[in-house]
């Protein structure tokens, strides 16, 4: 997740599964977020979504997992289809603010009649909070078993089921200690993450570098309470509907308040009540029976320890702000920015989270944008139509199966997993409110006064994600049926990102500069007190929100040297040394004496003013040059690619390039996958637009000169390490979709003192195999290969450790740590080095700005912040390595969660921004460390292109680039 996600090391994660806002109405989908994983376009992601209009789910339909839709279709005869019923959302009953869950309501079983081709049977809710869509199986646990438990708050009818209540103090109790349990869940079901053990404030800053006046998008909570009181709730006799338990606590509002949280037998207040232990009885409606409710305060929960909590009531007060949820974050529908030259428009938002950081409690808070269509999947499908005619429904499939979708009619997001050819909007089903056939026609009419045109198309289907109950056991899961014409995409497609245009006319909305920014969270600041009802819902819990963003101190970092074949020079106040890259001679120049370069026909004179070119520019770098092979393809058939390779590649030659007219993923791949794994040698593929203009020619060439030795081995600049016996390593993760979703990580060792060599393998983590078990035996090769080089085993390793999340830092920190370090063993006992882990996160909402004399300005390359926005619980700091000239820049988060090196924070902040200046492909710095880019580039390479390890000749080079 970014780091700025809901909670902390997954904190967090199952109450927000099972808590939400009292304006939560029947019919709203519950929350399945995961904090530790950050949206991707084109990835669904189902949370609670505040509707605009009334709340009608779209039908589903039952669909088992892990079938074909068609085949199921037809064959689940006995199952049905239906809406739940509609209910208008009730009022909260005297004001209360509650924050808790209910069971599902009844389900219902009923028949389904086809209107054409013959249609299937589901089960189906009738209502009680049933996530819009879906229909659980009928062989579902009963509703007081299932931990997706929806919510909801209790309507004005539900009072009678409390017929008598009376409360009687009795004699305190000793102690805070937890109560026993006698009936319900545990404590620990919901809200246990509430009240765990904190840890002792890690506080590790550095001392050295220029002080600079920072901001930053963090706005401090304050909280006037002591915390949130947690109770635990016994019933006696045992009460089992969990239901029945969220309606008798309903009826307490004279004890316990307006404002709680309970999730069945854990009850959360922002008050204290008099007594130790609160005895109520209630009788219950159903049997009369008289129940005894005894609350019994167990302790107090400090505002630090209520994260969770405190996210859940920011969700609310979004709703408040009259914000619609599309997909993770919130975002306002009514004043979008139109791109309607490529039918887009803009919708702005927040993204806020509440987190506990070594400055205390704060709210984070940035902008958001997102990019949806004006035009309808159905329009989408008719433009498809009339461009490809022959192969429609395939080009339909690849565009819109795995995309997310737009419901306006309720602002909810869903992934199109296929598309039904054989179904229309002219098919019924029974609807269980009245028994009669209905079709989708007559449906979204009367739900949501919907007239529906086309007839004839193809339904949308959508299959929720899997869920796994608490014993293992994969609850059942329903699929939902959209219409076309009633849908709209989000994000962009590949097409919309390749198109420069398109993406430039999208930025002049979403580029944001830092005052612009900081404007806009003084907006929200603006909104949140302003409200009367947002405010109240703070003060209720004790909370208020400070009026101003975050001010704080941070260190600018000294400009780095850089170090060439003949001249050492200066990165400069921009981190930019691209002028001196291409004049400068390179440390270790591979002369290119036995090359080959293929380009078609049609292609011939590019491919001649490049060789020419190429030629002139590599002696000034100092890279000895001669003329290359030419071999001259009769058409740009892949296949015709691939047979000239293979039939001229030998031992001998040094490098291919390979001139393509276009681009194409599967030509690259199987060049890539011939070139790096059957007959390995170093290759370079160019477009040939790339090498078109003659005014821009030299200076593309230069660039690709500097790659091509780098692939063969060559150094090209480097720095001033004094660290001796250093090997840094650098992991990332690339999940392979076409292979089963597989895991693969690139693994990247520097080799030499100045490190600008590298050692690369890759790992592949099958089903059942933990990913360490591959980290292991690359680490083992690594120490080899630089003691085969160096003569000398490492003495300090440090490990820049990418593609983790903030609820894998445990893992790290501890199982996988341990692993690493069990490979020392392997030569031998005495051989210990220190080990240092470092996690790299760059995908976090985290913005850090400069205080200048007028505005908000981004802070400079080198800007270290390690104090008042890091972690509590985490040895960790943020880094600002790139110069950004538009937009805000995104500072980059480093956690050490291992560390025996005995390096000073100063010392540990220097290395890792020192590292950000050793990628080959860039003349600048990079985001995250140089061994963190090689290792993403080497992992995205095999699991996009060539699905194999390479070749281990290869290894000791950067083939990858």
């Amino acid at each position: 997740m970014a780091s700025g996600g809901y909670g902390r090391g997954g904190r967090g994660a199952a109450l927000l599964q099972a808590l939400n806002a009292p304006a939560r109405k029947p019919g709203d989908k519950e929350e399945t977020q995961h904090p530790a994983k950050q949206s991707k376009p084109g990835m669904l992601q189902t949370q609670s979504q505040q509707p605009v209009a009334s709340q009608q789910p779209p039908p589903p339909m039952s669909v088992a997992r892990g079938r074909g839709a068609l085949g199921l279709l037809a064959s689940a005869a006995g199952r049905g289809v239906l809406p739940p019923k509609a209910q208008p959302a009730g009022p909260t009953t005297g004001g209360a603010s509650t924050l808790e869950t209910q069971p599902r309501g009844v389900e219902a079983l009923f028949r389904l009649t086809s209107g054409r081709g013959g249609m299937m049977a589901a089960a189906a809710a009738a209502n009680g909070g049933r996530q819009p869509g879906q229909i659980q199986s009928l062989q579902q646990s009963p509703p007081r078993q299932s931990p997706r438990a929806s919510t909801s708050q209790s309507p004005p009818t539900m009072a009678p089921l409390v017929q008598q209540t009376t409360v009687k103090a009795p004699a305190p109790v000793p102690g805070m200690g937890q109560a026993s349990h006698t009936s319900g869940e545990p404590p620990t079901s919901r809200f246990g993450n509430m009240s765990l053990d904190r840890d002792e404030v890690v506080h590790r800053p550095g001392s050295v570098g220029k002080q600079l006046s920072l901001s930053a998008n963090y706005i401090r909570l304050r909280c006037l309470n002591p915390g949130v009181y947690q109770y635990h709730v016994d019933f006696s006799p045992q009460v089992d509907s969990k239901n029945m338990r969220f309606k008798m606590m309903g009826g307490l509002k004279d004890i316990i308040g307006n404002t709680k949280a309970f999730d069945g037998s854990i009850l959360y207040l922002p008050i204290k009540l008099p007594n130790q232990e609160t005895v109520a009885h209630a009788d219950r409606l159903t049997d009369n029976a008289s129940i005894t409710i005894t609350i019994r305060l167990t302790k107090v929960v400090a505002p630090e320890a209520c994260v969770p909590l405190y996210n859940i009531i920011f969700r609310k007060i979004m709703r408040i702000l009259e914000m619609v949820e599309v997909g993770r974050y919130y975002y306002n529908p009514k004043t979008p920015s139109a791109v309607p030259q490529h039918k887009l428009e803009v919708w702005p938002g927040y993204i806020t989270s509440v987190c506990e950081n070594e400055g205390g409690l704060m709210l984070l808070a940035d902008a958001s944008h997102r990019v949806l269509r004006t035009e309808t999947v159905l329009q989408m499908l008719h433009s498809i139509l009339q461009r490809n005619p022959q192969s429609f429904h395939d080009v339909c499939n690849r565009t819109l199966i795995g995309t997310i979708i737009l419901t306006r009619y309720n602002n909810k997001t869903y992934r199109v997993d296929d598309i039904l050819w054989d179904k229309s909007p002219q098919h019924t089903f029974t609807c269980a409110s009245t028994g009669e056939p209905m079709t989708f026609i007559e449906y979204y009419k009367k739900a949501y006064n919907k007239t529906i045109s086309d007839h004839e198309q193809p339904l949308l289907l959508h299959r929720p994600k899997r869920k796994t109950l608490p014993g293992g056991q994969e609850a059942k899961t329903e699929a939902i049926c959209l219409i076309p014409e009633l849908c709209y995409g989000t994000g962009l497609t590949d097409e919309l990102r390749n198109d420069f245009k398109v993406m430039k006319d999208i930025a002049c909305h979403t580029r944001v500069t830092p005052n612009q920014r900081n404007l806009t969270m003084k907006k929200f600041i603006n909104s949140v007190n302003g409200n009367p009802e947002a405010k109240k819902e703070l003060s209720n819990w004790g909370l208020e929100l400070m009026s101003d963003t975050l001010s704080m101190e941070g260190r600018q970092l000294q400009p780095e040297k850089i170090i060439y074949g003949n001249y050492t020079g200066s990165a400069g106040p921009n981190a930019d040394w691209g002028r001196d890259a291409t004049r400068q001679h390179v440390i270790t120049a591979v002369p290119l004496k036995n090359w080959v370069v293929l380009y078609t026909k049609r292609d011939g004179v590019k491919a001649s003013n490049y060789i020419k070119q190429m030629l002139q520019c590599c002696p000034q770098m100092g890279i000895e040059c001669q003329p290359p092979v030419r071999f001259e393809l009769h058409d740009d058939r892949t296949e015709t690619v691939i047979r000239t390779l293979r039939e001229n590649i030998n031992p001998s030659i040094q490098m291919v390039v390979i001139i393509c007219p276009t681009s194409r993923d599967d030509r690259y791949s199987a060049i890539k996958k011939l070139c790096c794994s059957e007959c390995p040698v170093p290759s370079q593929v160019i477009i040939a637009k790339t090498i078109m203009r003659e005014d821009k020619l030299r200076s593309v060439t230069q660039k690709i000169a500097l790659q091509i030795n780098c692939k063969m081995g060559g150094e090209l600049w480097a720095l001033d390490i004094p660290m001796k016996k250093l090997m840094v390593v650098g992991i990332d993760v690339y999940h392979d979709a076409a292979k089963g979703k597989r895991s693969i990580a690139g693994f990247v060792a520097s080799t030499n003192p100045k490190c600008t060599t590298w050692y690369s393998r890759v790992c592949f983590q099958m089903p059942g195999q933990e990913l360490v078990d591959g980290l292991k035996l690359c680490l083992i090769s690594a120490i080899r290969k630089y003691h085969e080089v160096n003569h000398v085993f490492p003495e300090k390793i440090i490990v820049f450790r990418d593609g983790v999340g903030d609820g894998q830092l445990q893992f790290v920190s501890g199982h996988e740590v341990e692993q690493l370090k069990g490979c020392f063993s392997q030569f031998g006992e005495d051989y210990q080095p220190r080990l240092g882990v470092v996690v790299v996160q760059k995908r976090i909402n985290t913005r850090i700005f400069l205080k200048g004399h007028r505005d908000m300005e981004n802070p400079p390359s080198g800007t270290v912040v390690d104090h008042t926005i890091t972690r509590r619980e985490w040895y960790d700091y943020f880094l600002v390595s790139q110069h950004v000239r538009q937009g805000t820049v995104s500072p980059t988060h480093y956690i050490v969660v291992h560390d025996n090196t005995n390096l000073k924070p100063d010392h540990m902040q220097r290395l890792s921004y020192k590292m950000t200046h050793l990628y080959y492909n860039w003349p600048g710095t990079v985001r995250v460390p140089a061994p963190c880019q090689y290792a993403h580039k080497l992992a995205y390479l095999v699991g996009q292109n060539i699905h194999k390890e390479p070749a281990p000749e290869l290894s000791d080079r950067l083939f990858f680039l």
